[in-house]
């Protein structure tokens, strides 16, 4: 039994660590890809996970794929893709490690995954099914999210959404908030950030989490607040968790951490959304919270992920 499949892009981050004399760049090379990222941290708390996607036929999907293997991730429903390169992104840093994208995916080859190339069988034995929006980018990937979604919830599976706003990656963010927005309507789980809420809605993280329970009908509304820590909320309670404070040197897949740390806890419970207690919400959120202000401490993403001995000391 799988606990959680996940469908979305596998990439490589080229992360900036220093500049020469004539202002270039030396970059580092990490697995990257918020689905990714979002299952590793599953794996690392004792759940098991699969993926869905599409790499390409070169050096870095190769690698790729051998970072999730070694992560504990099911790789069967990754499609190679000898047409079509990895998808790349370049990520540089300001003083306090946040981060700036652009990404060499013109076509990159997570895009180009079919409905037909989907594993059904791996959404059939899962709990979860989740996905983001940097799957709607593109045909014909956007299509093959879209009814692996339905699939899932035909077949009852808890629906998780991390929306993971890029807005280089869209044609106009006119694009982004109606695929955005698209998502929101299908998930009973959400992992969306303070910025995020404000790029749709204009308005609090308090009243994002309201919005989301009592108009797209989310089960579990969970909002990342930065260094600030994360809201939790479901119809009968609300928690906000404070972070540890943390030396951020990459904060490159923190708010993916968060997101199968949340989860890993969640699944756990063994409980339904609407019968989360307060105390339930502080449980998931003091841990997730914890495990992504803690990887922001190491670079890259699947590579920061910590023990959960470690981040239990911090909760």
């Amino acid at each position: 039994m799988i606990d959680v499949v996940a469908l979305g892009e596998l990439l490589i981050d080229f992360a900036a660590r220093s500049t020469d004399a004539a202002g270039y760049p030396t970059m580092a090379a990490n697995p990257g890809g918020a689905p990714g990222n979002f299952l590793a941290a599953l794996n690392a708390y004792g759940k098991k996970t699969a993926f869905l996607g599409k790499v390409g036929e070169d050096a870095f999907g190769h690698l790729l794929l051998g970072t999730l293997n070694a992560a504990g991730i099911e790789t069967r429903g990754i499609r190679v893709d000898d047409s079509v390169f990895t998808t790349l992104a370049f990520v540089t840093f300001d003083a306090q490690g946040d981060r700036s994208f652009s990404f060499a995916r013109k076509p990159g080859a997570d895009t180009r995954l079919t409905w037909e190339e989907v594993d059904t069988a791996l959404i059939d034995e899962a709990k979860v099914f989740h996905f983001g929006t940097l799957s709607l980018t593109d045909e014909p990937v956007r299509t093959a999210t879209r009814k692996a979604v339905a699939y899932a919830k035909e077949h009852g599976k808890l629906i998780s959404c991390d929306p993971n706003l890029r807005l280089p990656l869209w044609p106009n963010a006119d694009g982004a908030k109606e695929q955005m927005l698209w998502s929101l309507k299908q998930a009973d789980v959400v992992k969306i950030s303070d910025n995020e809420v404000e790029f749709l809605w204009g308005c609090t993280p308090e009243e994002g989490a309201e919005k989301l329970l009592r108009e797209f009908g989310v089960g579990l509304a969970m909002v990342t607040l930065g260094p600030d820590g994360c809201l939790l909320k479901n119809c009968q309670a609300a928690y906000r968790a404070s972070c540890p404070k943390v030396r951020p040197v990459d904060t490159t897949g923190a708010g993916d951490i968060f997101g199968g740390s949340a989860m890993a806890r969640l699944l756990e419970l063994e409980k339904p959304l609407n019968a989360l207690t307060e105390e339930d919400l502080a449980y998931i959120g003091r841990f997730a919270a914890a495990a992504a202000s803690l990887s922001t401490e190491h670079s890259g993403g699947i590579p920061s992920i910590q023990k959960k001995e470690r981040v239990l000391e911090y909760i």
